[in-house]
């Protein structure tokens, strides 16, 4: 289990705010958790279902020649269903092992269609061309934001540790929303704390609008995140 303290502290140590976030055990995914309708795919989500995810299936991004249509179709079985779960780790993983994660510091989201060209982005870069491509398979998925932990001792090069880190969620019938990271390769929430699960990743910005006030007003604040792994239970609860 994680946890995260997270201190805000104005310039001035005039203001200072610390909030708490706990994140759910860890949890991973097998075929058994899924519905025997949706193990293999393609499936199509319960009539009941359909009204909430909707808005979680339509895609965002124009592509107007189908490249990302072609290249999540490549991870499809010739002739046959493909196996839901297989498909979905194995999205998360090519990824994974054949994009190039680089941190990018300009606002936005890269266009997926540029991701795809030049096989590298951020993680939100990333996280939203694993949406785009689940979307266009018919299948609802979503923009998490929050925070990746790695080890001290990790060396292995996963993206975000000691940063905030994006990455997907796609609703499959039975266990609900799961949690798959194209930048580490996570599937399951092993090492990972959300803070904030949006349709369109712009309803995660924490802070937006306008501020008026003097020039001698002190602005700026320093943030501090420490992330700390425990075993359930060791507080006592």
């Amino acid at each position: 289990m994680l946890s995260i303290n997270e201190s805000w502290v104005g310039n001035d140590d005039s203001h200072r705010q610390t909030y708490h976030y706990l994140s759910v055990p860890p949890a991973d995914i097998v075929d058994m958790d899924i519905e025997d309708f949706a193990r293999a795919y393609p499936f199509t989500y319960d009539a009941g279902d359909r009204p909430d995810l909707v808005h979680f299936i339509e895609r965002q991004s124009l592509d107007p020649h189908h490249q990302l249509d072609q290249w999540v179709h490549s991870f499809l079985r010739k002739g046959g269903s493909t196996n839901t779960r297989a498909l979905l780790v194995n999205l998360t993983r090519t990824v994974k092992q054949t994009f190039t994660y680089v941190a990018r510091h300009e606002k936005g989201i890269q266009h997926p269609l540029l991701t795809l060209k030049l096989g590298s982005g951020s993680c939100r870069d990333l996280a939203m061309l694993m949406i785009e491509a689940v979307r266009s398979l018919g299948m609802a998925a979503r923009f998490v934001s929050g925070y990746l932990h790695v080890p001290d001792h990790n060396d292995d090069g996963n993206a975000g540790g000691g940063n905030t880190h994006a990455w997907v969620q796609v609703y499959l019938p039975g266990p609900g929303w799961v949690d798959f990271d194209p930048a580490s390769g996570i599937v399951g929430n092993r090492g990972l704390v959300r803070v904030a699960v949006v349709r369109d990743p712009r309803q995660a910005i924490p802070l937006h609008g306008t501020w008026t006030g003097f020039p001698s007003d002190n602005l700026g604040m320093t943030v501090e995140v420490n992330v700390t792994a425990r075993r359930a239970g060791s507080d006592g609860s």
